[in-house]
């Protein structure tokens, strides 16, 4: 089986991102629904006043204010996810079309970099969060080596597909 092109692998893991891409857009959407009703519940406080959350230590004194934040982590999660796999959708694109090397790959991979990134700082900043407004729940975080080193191939990829695209255009350049 083939690796670019249409009908090839990658026109197989296109379509797979495509489904992963629609069920991350209705799971962003139903996220950013649930907050912004849990929201709307809190300016009622008689509504709410049977909802109890326990946690080792005790209840929680505010649960409408751990339940959004909460809902609000995870849908900025899932939004980066969702630029993660739009990302990937579009790079595999050139791949169907037998263009692997088209430059905006380039920004393409560095964004999905960053991304990566930019969810790992920010399940550092949850869990300092979480640590400082709930100093009752335990837990500790860890320093994630794969997530850190995806991140870098990530970064390295980019600049291999740079230097493809460069050579391409030298190679078009030449007669």
């Amino acid at each position: 089986m083939r690796a670019l092109g249409p009908g090839s692998v990658s026109s197989l893991l296109k379509i797979i991102l495509d489904v992963v891409y629609a069920a991350l857009w209705v799971g962003v959407i139903g996220l950013v629904v649930v907050m912004i009703l849990a929201l709307l519940l809190s300016f009622n406080p008689e509504f709410l006043q049977n909802v109890k959350l326990a946690g080792d230590h005790g209840d929680i004194r505010n649960p409408v204010a751990l339940i959004s934040g909460g809902l609000f982590a995870a849908s900025l999660y899932l939004a980066g996810v969702l630029i993660i796999v739009g990302s990937l959708r579009r790079i595999f694109m050139t791949l169907t079309s037998g263009d692997p090397f088209h430059p905006q790959n380039i920004s393409r991979l560095r964004l999905i970099g960053l991304m990566l990134a930019g969810l790992e700082v920010a399940r550092w900043v949850v869990f300092a969060a979480t640590r400082w407004l709930l100093p009752e729940v335990d837990g500790e975080a860890n320093l994630s080596l794969t997530a850190w080193f995806s991140v870098l191939v990530v970064f390295v990829l980019a600049e291999i597909f740079r230097e493809g695209a460069r050579l391409r255009r030298e190679a078009e350049l030449t007669i």
